[in-house]
Protein backbone atom coordinates (compact mmCIF):
# COMPACT_ATOMS: atom_id res chain seq x y z
CA UNK A 1 0.00 0.00 0.00
CA UNK A 2 1.20 3.43 -1.33
CA UNK A 3 0.99 6.74 1.18
CA UNK A 4 2.35 9.97 1.13
CA UNK A 5 3.33 11.22 4.67
CA UNK A 6 5.64 13.49 6.36
CA UNK A 7 9.26 12.73 7.02
CA UNK A 8 10.36 10.91 10.58
CA UNK A 9 13.46 10.83 12.17
CA UNK A 10 13.76 6.94 11.50
CA UNK A 11 13.95 8.18 8.03
CA UNK A 12 17.61 9.29 8.02
CA UNK A 13 19.30 5.87 8.05
CA UNK A 14 17.55 5.22 5.03
CA UNK A 15 17.95 8.57 3.35
CA UNK A 16 21.94 8.31 3.27
CA UNK A 17 21.87 5.03 1.79
CA UNK A 18 19.18 5.92 -1.22
CA UNK A 19 20.96 9.65 -1.75
CA UNK A 20 24.09 7.57 -1.65
CA UNK A 21 23.35 5.25 -4.67
CA UNK A 22 24.71 6.31 -8.21
CA UNK A 23 21.63 4.84 -10.16
CA UNK A 24 19.53 7.02 -7.67
CA UNK A 25 21.43 10.20 -7.99
CA UNK A 26 22.27 10.08 -11.48
CA UNK A 27 19.32 12.56 -12.41
CA UNK A 28 18.78 14.37 -9.04
CA UNK A 29 19.92 17.71 -8.78
CA UNK A 30 23.31 19.05 -7.95
CA UNK A 31 21.28 20.96 -4.77
CA UNK A 32 21.38 17.37 -3.15
CA UNK A 33 24.60 16.64 -1.39
CA UNK A 34 26.58 13.94 -2.19
CA UNK A 35 27.86 12.23 -0.57
CA UNK A 36 24.63 12.80 1.06
CA UNK A 37 25.34 12.04 4.87
CA UNK A 38 23.59 11.75 8.30
CA UNK A 39 23.98 15.26 8.86
CA UNK A 40 22.46 16.08 5.70
CA UNK A 41 19.26 13.74 6.56
CA UNK A 42 19.08 15.58 9.73
CA UNK A 43 19.02 19.00 8.24
CA UNK A 44 16.20 17.35 5.46
CA UNK A 45 13.88 16.41 8.04
CA UNK A 46 13.99 18.39 10.11
CA UNK A 47 13.94 21.65 7.88
CA UNK A 48 14.49 21.02 4.08
CA UNK A 49 11.57 18.43 4.04
CA UNK A 50 9.18 21.54 5.38
CA UNK A 51 9.11 23.57 2.36
CA UNK A 52 6.09 23.34 -0.33
CA UNK A 53 3.83 20.44 -0.05
CA UNK A 54 6.67 17.53 0.74
CA UNK A 55 6.22 14.16 1.61
CA UNK A 56 8.04 10.97 2.37
CA UNK A 57 6.44 8.20 -0.37
CA UNK A 58 5.88 5.41 1.91
CA UNK A 59 5.13 1.75 0.15
CA UNK A 60 4.43 -1.53 2.83
CA UNK A 61 5.48 0.55 5.66
CA UNK A 62 8.72 1.31 4.29
CA UNK A 63 10.55 4.79 2.96
CA UNK A 64 10.33 4.67 -0.68
CA UNK A 65 11.52 7.77 -1.74
CA UNK A 66 10.16 11.46 -1.75
CA UNK A 67 7.84 14.14 -3.32
CA UNK A 68 6.84 17.53 -3.76
CA UNK A 69 5.39 20.65 -5.13
CA UNK A 70 6.65 23.66 -4.58
CA UNK A 71 4.42 26.73 -5.04
CA UNK A 72 6.00 29.43 -7.40
CA UNK A 73 6.18 33.08 -6.65
CA UNK A 74 4.83 36.15 -7.57
CA UNK A 75 3.55 36.13 -11.40
CA UNK A 76 3.68 31.76 -10.84
CA UNK A 77 1.57 31.93 -7.67
CA UNK A 78 -0.82 29.52 -8.85
CA UNK A 79 1.77 26.79 -10.72
CA UNK A 80 4.21 24.44 -8.75
CA UNK A 81 7.39 22.96 -9.60
CA UNK A 82 7.12 19.16 -8.77
CA UNK A 83 10.00 16.67 -8.40
CA UNK A 84 10.68 13.20 -7.12
CA UNK A 85 13.00 10.50 -6.43
CA UNK A 86 12.54 6.38 -5.83
CA UNK A 87 15.05 3.90 -4.10
CA UNK A 88 15.93 1.58 -6.63
CA UNK A 89 14.35 -1.32 -5.60
CA UNK A 90 11.21 0.75 -6.07
CA UNK A 91 11.75 1.10 -9.44
CA UNK A 92 9.75 0.20 -12.14
CA UNK A 93 6.32 -0.62 -10.54
CA UNK A 94 4.04 1.69 -10.97
CA UNK A 95 4.86 3.89 -7.85
CA UNK A 96 5.74 6.96 -9.01
CA UNK A 97 2.46 7.58 -10.87
CA UNK A 98 0.49 6.51 -8.17
CA UNK A 99 2.74 8.74 -6.06
CA UNK A 100 2.07 11.32 -8.39
CA UNK A 101 -1.93 11.03 -8.19
CA UNK A 102 -1.55 11.00 -4.55
CA UNK A 103 0.29 14.31 -4.51
CA UNK A 104 -2.24 15.79 -7.31
CA UNK A 105 -4.93 15.14 -5.27
CA UNK A 106 -3.47 16.53 -2.04
CA UNK A 107 -2.51 20.13 -4.19
CA UNK A 108 -6.16 19.82 -5.45
CA UNK A 109 -8.01 19.94 -1.92
CA UNK A 110 -5.02 21.84 -0.05
CA UNK A 111 -4.27 24.86 -2.46
CA UNK A 112 -4.99 26.81 -4.69
CA UNK A 113 -2.25 25.88 -7.79
CA UNK A 114 -3.54 25.14 -11.08
CA UNK A 115 -0.79 24.27 -12.89
CA UNK A 116 2.24 21.90 -12.22
CA UNK A 117 5.46 21.13 -14.11
CA UNK A 118 8.22 19.37 -14.13
CA UNK A 119 11.88 19.81 -15.32
CA UNK A 120 13.32 16.45 -16.54
CA UNK A 121 16.99 15.66 -17.56
CA UNK A 122 17.60 14.92 -20.86
CA UNK A 123 17.50 11.51 -20.82
CA UNK A 124 15.93 10.46 -17.98
CA UNK A 125 13.49 8.75 -20.26
CA UNK A 126 12.22 6.57 -17.01
CA UNK A 127 11.09 10.00 -15.07
CA UNK A 128 9.41 11.21 -18.40
CA UNK A 129 6.90 7.41 -19.12
CA UNK A 130 6.05 8.29 -15.41
CA UNK A 131 4.87 12.24 -16.11
CA UNK A 132 3.28 11.18 -19.44
CA UNK A 133 1.44 8.37 -17.90
CA UNK A 134 0.46 11.10 -15.35
CA UNK A 135 -1.02 13.29 -18.04
CA UNK A 136 2.25 16.03 -18.36
CA UNK A 137 2.98 17.19 -21.57
CA UNK A 138 5.88 18.24 -23.16
CA UNK A 139 6.26 21.70 -23.35
CA UNK A 140 9.83 22.52 -24.08
CA UNK A 141 13.28 21.88 -24.38
CA UNK A 142 16.04 24.07 -22.45
CA UNK A 143 19.15 23.44 -24.17
CA UNK A 144 22.13 23.45 -21.93
CA UNK A 145 20.10 24.34 -18.88
CA UNK A 146 21.52 21.92 -16.02
CA UNK A 147 24.85 22.01 -15.15
CA UNK A 148 26.13 18.96 -12.79
CA UNK A 149 29.46 17.77 -12.45
CA UNK A 150 31.22 19.61 -14.81
CA UNK A 151 29.20 19.03 -17.86
CA UNK A 152 26.06 20.94 -19.52
CA UNK A 153 22.49 18.53 -20.21
CA UNK A 154 19.38 19.96 -21.89
CA UNK A 155 16.31 19.99 -19.78
CA UNK A 156 12.45 19.19 -20.80
CA UNK A 157 9.69 20.81 -19.41
CA UNK A 158 6.45 19.00 -19.02
CA UNK A 159 3.32 20.50 -17.81
CA UNK A 160 -0.10 19.55 -16.47
CA UNK A 161 -3.46 21.68 -15.54
CA UNK A 162 -5.07 20.00 -12.92
CA UNK A 163 -7.79 22.62 -11.86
Amino acid sequence: MLRLRNFKQEDKTLLVNYLNNPDVKRFLSPKIPSPYTINDARWWVEEGSKVGITRAIEVDGQLAGSIGALPGQFEYAKSAEIGYWLAKEFWGKGIAVKALSALFNEVQLNTDIVRLHAVVFAGNTQSIKVLEKSGFEHEGLLKKAIYKQGTFCDAGVYGKIIN
